[in-house]
């Protein structure tokens, strides 16, 4: 598995409502999840010789990073505008700002 240098950085907003969980925050915190456990795949592999207790803490990292980018590649699809917010949300309306 190779690990990418450098990655998007995805930024909070400023003004984003912290009572929610919103697609930006998400998106953030996917990303800093991504990027700790790529480091610890990376120390984990530097290790991957000393015991067998070191490959297996390896293949749960390496499962655990699956999922964290199929996590987030959900993630970044999901962006709520006027055309899909009925769909999204189960209630006809208007999206605050369209994030498209």
């Amino acid at each position: 598995m190779s690990i990418p240098q450098h990655e998007p950085v995805i930024e909070r907003e400023e003004e984003d409502d912290h009572d929610l969980l919103t697609f930006g925050e998400a998106g953030a915190r996917l990303q800093e999840e991504m990027q700790a456990l790529r480091r610890s795949i990376a120390e984990l592999e530097s290790r991957s010789g000393e015991t067998e207790g070191v490959t297996e803490d390896l293949q749960k990292a390496r499962a655990r990073l699956e999922a964290v980018e199929v996590a987030a590649a959900r993630n970044a699809r999901q962006t709520i505008n006027d055309d899909n917010f009925e769909k999204f949300f189960g209630y006809r309306g208007t999206a605050r700002r369209n994030t498209t």
